[in-house]
């Protein structure tokens, strides 16, 4: 699996503007929770972001290592499914 950095690269672009448009909205004092469903919208795009690269990570970097450089990609995920799950 190729990561795709042209569709990574378009969802960032996105949350930048979500946040953008977050900066505005406290400054304008919107209504708070109109600014909370705007954040977990941003979230939800950086969420998408991560797990795209994760799958390509293990599609690519992980079934492509041999030996101790596999054992070493295997402790990398399980770290980072530490700070995931928290």
């Amino acid at each position: 699996m190729i990561r795709d950095d042209k569709k990574l690269l378009n969802l960032l672009k996105t949350a930048e503007g979500q946040i953008a448009g977050i900066q505005k909205m406290l400054v304008e004092k919107k209504y708070c929770i109109d600014i909370s469903n705007q954040i977990m919208a941003c979230q939800a795009v950086l969420g998408k972001v991560n797990r795209e690269v994760l799958k390509s990570h293990l599609h690519g970097c992980v079934t492509e290592a041999t030996g101790a450089d596999k054992e070493q990609k295997l402790d990398e995920l399980s770290l980072l499914l530490d700070k995931l799950v928290k």
